[in-house]
């Protein structure tokens, strides 16, 4: 039977990296193995100045993107992707099963719409080594992930949720334990 996949997605800055920390955090004192990576925005004052990316497992965390203009291999729109930072994480991912949730923030235009990035995640989930993956998907990409992962059943969560603790009680049901 397939497992559990849920997709966290909204608009921009509405909290889906935060919800998944929280996640993360929620499944960690339920005593489950949570794997995967989250990838926070990086700050200098109000000023939004890149993305890290962050290994759940280990805690490892690495600079993702830079904000800026200038020329790179793998960029998107006001982002430079670090090549090596994408390729680190693509090895976190295919070691992140088995595990009891797998949590991947985010598969976005680099990997729906260029086939770069953490491409490997789309396997990795139709392999159905966890009990339940939750992964952030942007509003308007949310078709070309159904199709990518093979048009399985999801559950979508958009945000903002009204109680973002109770979406985090239904994503982690019991029956994840």
């Amino acid at each position: 039977m397939p497992r559990r996949i849920s997709v966290l997605s909204g608009p921009l800055g509405i909290g889906k990296t935060t919800t998944c920390l929280q996640l993360a955090d929620l499944a960690r004192r339920r005593g489950l193995a949570c794997a995967g990576l989250v990838c926070p925005a990086r700050f200098e004052g109000p000023r939004k100045v890149g993305i890290d990316v962050l290994n759940l497992r280990t805690g490892e965390r690495r600079l993702l993107a830079e904000a800026d203009d200038l020329p790179a291999e793998l960029r998107t729109p006001g982002y430079r992707f670090d090549a090596s930072a994408l390729a680190w994480g693509a090895t976190v991912l295919a070691a992140a099963c088995p595990c009891d949730l797998l949590i991947v923030d985010e598969i976005g235009p680099l990997e729906l719409e260029r086939r770069q990035g953490w491409v490997n995640v789309f396997d990795l989930l139709r392999a159905d080594s966890f009990k339940s993956a939750v992964v952030v998907v942007r509003p308007h990409l949310l078709n070309a992930f159904e199709e990518a992962v093979g048009r399985r059943p999801l559950r979508r969560f958009m945000l903002p949720a009204p109680a973002r603790v109770d979406l985090l009680k239904t994503i982690l049901s019991p029956a994840d334990r």
